[in-house]
């Protein structure tokens, strides 16, 4: 099961956050085709978010076509987006650990870190960015 971390002071609204959360947990193979979502009451037990926005989050990913709501059942993934080569035993991401290991044993802040990969992403993707 997915869990969910809300950053408030983001600037990025919180069922934003939780629909980029699936969209990741999708990519890295945390959540695959019929894996169930948790409900709203669990996620505002474990985030204090409000349950409407966990419900608005799952319509938009059920928009998006990620998910389904089944009536009495709950929400469920309908599509996966996980390659082999970005799972999590990969060896692009074993690659990226060990980059980030050494990132901070140089003493790179998370923040240090975010910019240059931004600016790595921006180089290799600028069609994307």
């Amino acid at each position: 099961m997915v869990v969910f971390r809300i950053d408030r002071r983001s600037g990025i609204a919180t069922y934003l956050q939780i629909v980029h959360q699936v969209e990741q947990a999708l990519r890295m193979g945390a959540l695959q085709e019929g894996d169930k979502l948790p409900t709203a009451a669990q996620v505002a037990a474990g985030t204090k978010v409000n349950p409407n926005t966990t419900l608005k989050a799952y319509r938009e990913l059920e928009r998006l076509g990620f998910a389904e709501v089944r009536q009495g059942a709950g929400t469920f993934i309908t599509r996966n987006l996980a390659r082999p080569q970005s799972g999590p035993d990969s060896p692009l991401r074993t690659s990226l650990d060990a980059w980030l290991v050494q990132a901070r044993t140089e003493g790179l802040s998370g923040h240090d870190v975010k910019a240059l990969f931004s600016a790595a992403y921006e180089t290799a993707y600028p069609s994307e960015s």
